[in-house]
């Protein structure tokens, strides 16, 4: 007899710091990524010159939901994600659902990601007289992202940290040199106008300021990992909400100062993708705009390592509890990783993208898109749920006082509530798609969260031991859960091997 290595100590137990969980969620908010890809669309068809702005509110938002995610994560023991914390305010139930949820939300965005990375790779490679086709560029980014989320998460977390600090760097040399030549003109007063910030769009600005954040809540997903969890995922959440925040306003501020507020809708509508190259180009020379397009290649593999790591932890938080097969559950002996989790997921990920080339479809306008705005509307379901589980935990003994316990998650749920009804009344803008099946992607949400929840019921009418096991390998001590299902659940025994 011997005990399956998922119940054995993590080989990466206690190797990641604060700050490696922090270059892990900024690396999936990706900052290079969303200033290319969604500021020029904001400024285009949103508020204009009042994006950064928008991008304030949204990092005011988040940092209120960060506030009861944190009293949660750290009852939780800092693992568990948004199962967990559904799971410790608002029941059983919907955390399954809830976990379900981000095992597709999750898995959508990272699928979403890699064809990103094949098509803009290719472009750039392209652009470079290298000519490469898109699907073999995402292929080699997908082994590449396999053979690191199968090793001990350390190297991952150091991979992320050198790819994090050129890219940003790339951007904050972008922002001296537009403020060096434009001097106070840079930043003008009129982003932060009433008139500015409130006008015409501003459903769509807010709408892409808050998908621009998608993945800094994957802090409690390192738990497992973390040196000393109960501090180190509350401190890497605010921390990376305060550095997205900054950067995003600070970035898209300086762009329209560059532009000049009166041009930036006209500017944004013509070029698009291009923008910050084009900026690029004009500020950094010929080799800063080369740098911004590796920087971009770049962007998108990190986000891609990144989230590919959480999406393969919910599915092993999911398979310990049974709620997945419990293979996906077991971790590495040598590297204390979820390798067959993550050898899965990259799995899927190959068989989408064959699919996509098989079919001649356009992997970002078919691909990319559909797939990451579906991933984007989960997590932002899971985000506004996980702050009402925050209130919810009121009727606990958390210790959490009137502003950490009731204000400020609030706050972060009626700003959330807001951005689930804009990306689903947007949800073509985010897209690309005017009809079929892509509109009707929302719709998956509904049914794998309504499928969690009756699966629940059902385990504890049929199952009660199962059902009270649920959610609570992480729980601190102290935290009891309290819903009357039965006897508590034996624990734990060796399995054969």
């Amino acid at each position: 007899m011997r005990t399956h290595a998922r119940h054995a100590p993590p080989a990466g137990r206690g190797s990641l710091t604060t700050g490696h969980i922090v270059f892990m969620i900024v690396a999936a908010a990706a900052p290079l990524s969303a200033m290319v890809g969604t500021v020029p669309l904001a400024f285009a068809i949103g508020t204009a010159e009042g994006v950064p702005a928008a991008f304030l509110f949204a990092g005011a938002t988040l940092l209120c939901f960060s506030v009861g995610y944190a009293v949660s994560a750290r009852r939780t023991g800092g693992s568990g994600g948004f199962y967990s914390s559904i799971a410790d305010g608002l029941g059983r139930p919907v955390a399954v659902g809830g976990g379900w949820t981000a095992v597709v939300a999750y898995n959508s965005a990272t699928i979403g990601l890699v064809g990103a990375s094949g098509y803009f790779t290719s472009l750039v490679l392209a652009g470079h007289g290298v000519h490469l086709a898109w699907e073999w560029c995402a292929a080699v980014v997908l082994v590449l992202v396999a053979v690191l989320g199968y090793r001990d998460i350390a190297v991952s977390a150091r991979v992320l940290a050198v790819l994090m600090i050129a890219e940003i760097g790339v951007l904050a040399a972008l922002d001296v040199a537009v403020l060096a030549r434009h001097g106070v003109r840079a930043l003008p007063a009129a982003s932060f106008s009433w008139r500015a910030a409130t006008g015409p769009g501003l459903g769509v600005s807010l709408m892409f300021a808050f998908v621009s954040y998608i993945g800094f809540e994957s802090a409690a997903l390192y738990g497992r990992e973390a040196r000393d969890p109960r501090r180190s995922v509350p401190r890497a959440t605010y921390v990376a909400v305060l550095l997205i925040s900054g950067f995003y306003a600070l970035t898209s501020w300086a762009a329209v100062g560059a532009i000049g507020p009166g041009r930036v809708r006209e500017t944004a509508g013509d070029s698009l993708g291009d923008l910050f190259f084009v900026l690029g180009r004009d500020h950094l020379g010929a080799l800063g705009g080369t740098a911004l397009e590796i920087m971009l290649c770049t962007s998108l593999f990190a986000a891609t390592l990144a989230l590919h790591g959480a999406a393969n932890r919910y599915a092993q938080v999911m398979a310990d509890d049974g709620l997945l097969p419990r293979r996906l559950g077991r971790l590495h002996p040598r590297f204390g990783s979820p390798h067959r989790a993550g050898l899965v997921q990259a799995g899927i990920c190959a068989a989408v993208v064959a699919a996509f080339a098989a079919g001649g479809l356009d992997p970002y306008a078919s691909m990319t898109t559909s797939m990451l705005g579906l991933g984007t509307l989960g997590i932002v379901v899971l985000q506004a749920l996980s702050a009402l589980s925050a209130v919810a935990l009121r009727r606990k003994d958390t210790g959490a006082g009137l502003w950490r316990g009731v204000v400020a998650p609030l706050l972060g749920f009626a700003g959330l509530a807001a951005t689930v009804w804009l990306v689903v009344g947007n949800f073509d803008v985010l897209t690309g798609a005017t009809g079929g099946v892509v509109a009707r992607l929302p719709w998956t949400i509904v049914l794998v969260v309504a499928a969690g929840v009756l699966w629940a019921l059902r385990l504890r009418a049929t199952a009660p031991q199962r059902y009270r096991a649920l959610a609570t390998a992480h729980l601190a001590p102290g935290a009891d859960r309290t819903e009357p299902v039965g006897p508590p659940a034996p624990a734990p025994v060796s399995e054969p091997a």
